[in-house]
């Protein structure tokens, strides 16, 4: 925006030529209802909560990831070494249960929470085979992405559809500007000079301002479905016969380098200091 109006104030121009504020309700009036017309309400919603988590940054961390491990640890552990009744409990509510409530920031994500709890559940009951729940799994996340990535189609939409909104408030300009085409032609220039600035509007709009952003949600709900797929490659290599350490290990290279944590901190942060049911109900 200051490289807009600083290079357009550096070639001369006049700042307050930008303001029209008939052409703005136009095009954001247009925009909206598209938006609104196109979308279930339960879009539109998210489509709210995405924005904030797009320009907050909302995504999990390497802690986020470490507190993940450190739980499927944990679980996987106790699911080798206990009795199926002592194990059912934290499975079936682990809102209540003293494992689960050792990693918070995992019992806030409700969705993620539940994942977890519904295949651990599978392989308590132990007739199920690894590549049938894998199928599944599969298939449920791709259920998840399709819809935390609806509102950066939503916008995307929106932000496509821009420049043409911007040409449909341009054109009424236009159209009134040749109604005083008898005007001085200084009048007349400001007329399509204004008209002009709804074709401004629509382009920056979409390429400057909605595309980034429908990009940036996007960035940031794909980021938020990598927790599944941690969870599936974990618990996948331990139905295959993986000891739980080993099966961390399968979990944590799904995630990007960047965001990585080594084996010595997951040993460190996500192993070591993870509760065992025995442990946790003395606490209780």
């Amino acid at each position: 925006m200051a490289s807009l109006a600083g290079g357009f104030m550096a070639m001369g121009g006049h700042i307050e030529v930008i303001w029209q504020p008939f052409e703005y309700v136009i095009i954001i009036g247009i925009a909206l209802a598209t938006f609104i017309i196109a979308n279930p309400m339960s879009t539109i919603k998210d489509t709210g909560s995405a924005l904030m988590q797009a320009f907050s940054g909302k995504a999990p961390k390497r802690k986020d990831f470490l507190s993940l491990l450190g739980l499927l640890y944990a679980l996987m552990r106790e699911l080798r070494t206990r009795p199926r009744n002592e194990v059912e409990g934290h499975i079936d509510d682990p809102q209540n249960s003293t494992l689960f409530q050792h990693f918070p920031d995992i019992l806030k994500d409700k969705e993620l929470t539940q994942f977890i709890c519904d295949y651990a559940r599978l392989i308590v009951i132990g007739n199920a085979r690894s590549h049938e729940i894998e199928g599944l799994m599969e298939q449920e996340i791709s259920t998840v992405k399709k819809h935390k990535l609806k509102p950066a189609g939503a916008v995307g939409t929106v932000a496509e559809a821009m420049p043409a909104i911007g040409i449909c408030a341009a054109v009424l300009g236009i159209v009134k500007a040749m109604g005083a085409i008898d005007q001085s032609p200084e009048i007349l220039g400001h007329y399509i000079g204004s008209a002009l600035i709804g074709t401004l509007v629509g382009i920056y709009g979409s390429y400057a301002i909605l595309s980034p952003l429908a990009h940036k949600i996007k960035i940031v709900r794909e980021k938020q479905c990598q927790p599944f797929i941690i969870v599936k490659q974990s618990l996948i290599a331990y139905m295959n016969g993986a000891l739980p350490q080993i099966a961390l290990e399968h979990g944590r290279k799904t995630i990007a380098t960047g965001e990585r944590p080594t084996i010595d901190e997951v040993e460190a942060e996500a192993i070591a200091n993870v509760p065992t049911l025995s442990t946790v109900q003395q606490a209780a």
